[in-house]
This record gives C-alpha cells, structure tokens and sequence, in this order.
C-alpha cells in the first residue's frame, strides 16, 4: 500500500470505517471525499486531483472544522463543538506533522533573505517563496503573522 494516492488511502480507510461502524470516522471520511470530488469536476473539465491538491482539500476541511469548533465554543455549544474536535482528529491523521514555531520562523526568515523585501510593501513577495517551503504545513494565518513579526523588525 506504499504506492497509492491519498485519495486511495482515504477510500480505503472510509471502507474500514464502515465495516466497523465508526460513525465520526466514516462521516468525516465522506465528507472529505465529497469535497475532493467537488474539487475535481469543479471548472471547465473534470480532472483527477494529485496528492498536493488531496492534501490542500484536506486541509481546507480541517481548518472548517477549527473555525467551527471555536465558534460552537463561543457560543457555549460544547456538544457541538465536541462533535466538529471528533471531525478535526480524524482530518489530522492525513495531515503532515505541524511546524513549530522556531521552524516557522526560519523558514520566513530564509524567505526574506531570498527575495530580499525590506519591509511591509514585500509581504505578498515573501509569503509566496515562504508557502512553497511551509506546504501545508502550518496555516495561512501563522504564516502571516511570522511573516509580519520578522519584517516589521
């Protein structure tokens, strides 16, 4: 099994899933699945996504799961934010291990050094060469913020 496609391995799990009867598993499996589809027969032709595209859908779906996690919390609906935490773990065993901070910070770091931006004007220069390295790795959002750490000083 060394050889498949994470579409693959998400089919395969979402199958053993079912023959066990996870519920959180096989529906956060579904749903993932859907929107890889989506995904695929989304604009002019219909295309097989390859594992980076995968990868970028399932992440999407965690972060949906993050935001809606939160917002259930602050609106004081643990039952449902527990429900979308269930949703997020399943999402994360597909995901690449998170950077951690002082590996974040290198990489932005690197970025500056390469495209040589001095200041805030720089930051679209910057987060492009830095997202290449981070892929998927850390969220948009951190990235950003690092981002701004670094150049404003």
């Amino acid at each position: 099994m060394t050889d498949t496609t994470l579409k693959a391995r998400l089919q395969h799990d979402l199958h053993d899933a079912m023959r066990a009867r996870d519920k959180v598993r096989s529906g956060t499996l579904r749903m993932v699945l859907t929107s890889i589809t989506n995904a695929e027969v989304a604009g002019d032709e219909a295309r097989e996504l390859g594992d980076d595209e995968v990868l970028k859908v399932v992440a999407k779906e965690a972060k949906k799961r993050k935001e809606a996690s939160t917002a259930f919390r602050d609106a004081n609906r643990p039952e449902l934010a527990d429900t979308e935490d269930a949703e997020l773990a399943v999402l994360e065993g597909y995901l690449p291990a998170q950077l951690g901070d002082d590996e974040l910070r290198a990489i932005v770091e690197r970025a500056v050094a390469a495209t040589g931006a001095t200041g805030m004007p720089q930051m679209g220069l910057v987060m492009k060469a830095a997202q290449v390295e981070v892929a998927g790795r850390a969220d948009g959002g951190r990235v950003a913020a690092v981002v701004r750490r670094v150049l404003a000083g």
